[in-house]
């Protein structure tokens, strides 16, 4: 279950936008000296559909002994549009002894229903039967939008080694339809930072995330403070973590974060095209704005 701050990581890259998996063992090392545990790969925030599968894999053969020297758990976002490269990935993460496996939707031929799409996500998982598998429901980029609760419903039986879904959907009211059938069986991690605290208020245990590469203790002092029924202060580190976001995507999400966490240490590089990256005097003036809001407090440290 991954009831913890899941950091979705960056894939470094080069200045010239070829792949630098030399650089993994530094992000685990950073990443485990500010208490992440877990790590989700070439996701997202991976640029997973701008990569060849020959990349991922190369990035998953980085990972595995990088993820064992700093204890970091790794999970392998495996899904592509070519279903045969999404089971190429599985059964290489399984090879490696990840923790789990995941897969978006295809996004270019949609699954047309919930049966479907569970067909689907079934022959990835099987790919890797001895690993925990997690869909990972994200339509605002697959432009796939089909009722999580009813995916657990049918799921159920037909993927044995289903864990969950990674809910990357701001619909509350869907996630708390898909919290009540999933019970205790089914792990559900909250896949919005900027909303955070409705996700905990919904029922969410853990959270995978782009933003706690950066500023994970912003997360932890946020959940604290609503577990401890301070919901002011909790609205008030919302506020702050969306403020971040906020100034971060200014210049391009993608590629301005990767450059916030170049400055912090580790050479991740620009975003690939078509991606936007920011101009130096850009990334200063970030740092500016989030000295302003904080960050020296909250976070991550190179230290």
């Amino acid at each position: 279950m991954l009831h913890e701050f899941v950091a979705a990581v960056f894939t470094p890259l080069h200045d010239d936008g070829s792949i630098a998996p030399e650089v993994v063992p530094a992000q685990a090392a950073f990443l485990a000296a500010n208490s992440i545990t877990t790590v989700f790969i070439t996701g997202t925030t991976g640029e997973c559909h701008s990569l060849t599968c020959d990349e991922r894999l190369a990035l998953y053969d980085a990972w595995a002994p990088a993820g064992r020297t700093h204890r970091v758990a790794v999970i392998a976002h495996t899904g592509s549009n070519a279903l045969e490269d999404a089971k190429t990935l599985a059964r290489r993460a399984e090879s490696l002894g990840f923790s789990a496996t995941s897969a978006l939707a295809p996004s270019y031929f949609k699954p047309a229903n919930v049966e479907a799409l569970v067909e689907w996500c079934g022959a990835i998982a099987a790919a890797a039967p001895s690993l925990p598998f997690y869909y990972y429901d994200i339509p605002s980029l697959t432009g796939v939008s089909l009722p999580i609760d009813r995916f657990l419903t049918l799921a159920t039986g037909r993927i044995p080694n289903l864990a969950g879904v990674k809910f990357t959907n701001p619909d509350l009211v869907a996630y708390r339809r898909a919290l009540t059938v999933a019970g205790g069986r089914y792990d559900l991690p909250w896949g919005i930072d900027e909303a955070l605290l409705g996700g905990l208020a919904t029922g969410a245990r853990g959270a995978v995330g782009s933003t706690y590469n950066f500023a994970p203790r912003l997360y932890v002092s946020l959940r604290k403070a609503f577990e401890r029924g301070d919901l002011e202060d909790a609205r008030r580190l919302q506020s702050r973590s969306i403020a971040m976001v906020d100034a971060i995507a200014a210049t391009g999400y993608m590629g301005t974060a990767k450059a916030l966490v170049s400055r912090l240490g580790v050479p991740v590089g620009p975003a690939r095209p078509p991606l936007e990256n920011p101009s130096a005097e850009d990334v200063d003036r970030l740092l500016v704005r989030l000295k302003e809001l904080g960050f020296d407090e909250w976070g991550a440290t190179s230290d």
